[in-house]
């Protein structure tokens, strides 16, 4: 269980400073914490929800971590914007024996969004080949 302030390295933003949250709210299978002195008209927050479907060989777990940020638009000052990143891992737990397979397809996503191609060097700045495509909207 994740505690109720992260901290420390937990989260950090493309210019590599640590973005501390703290819990707001926790029901059911999900969590939503809030940044630390965020403004109340401009909530910028991190969420992990679970979803359960099926039975037996057949239930599948849905987990999402996603993150919304809500700031002015620097086209009109006067509008508030939201951008928002998620990742969504869809395992079928009732027929999986462990959590190999999906631990790796986790790595891979985040490797391709935090690596420039045949570099060893992991980059969370939003300059990674991954995060490239998905900032420029190409391939």
């Amino acid at each position: 269980m994740l505690s109720n302030t992260l901290v420390t390295n937990e989260v950090k933003n493309s210019a590599g400073t640590e973005v501390e949250f703290s819990r707001l709210e926790q029901k059911d299978r999900s969590v939503m914490y809030a940044q630390v002195g965020e403004s109340p008209s401009l909530p910028h927050r991190l969420s992990i929800m679970h979803q359960e479907v099926g039975t037996g060989l057949k239930r599948r777990r849905r987990s999402v971590v996603r993150v919304d940020k809500t700031t002015m638009s620097g086209v009109d000052v006067t509008l508030p914007i939201t951008t928002s990143a998620y990742i969504v891992l869809d395992h079928p737990v009732g027929a999986s024996s462990s959590n190999a397979e999906a631990a790796n397809v986790i790595a891979e996503i985040l490797s391709f969004c935090a690596s420039l191609g045949a570099s060893s060097t992991i980059l969370f700045d939003g300059t990674g080949s991954g995060a490239a495509a998905l900032l420029s909207g190409g391939f």
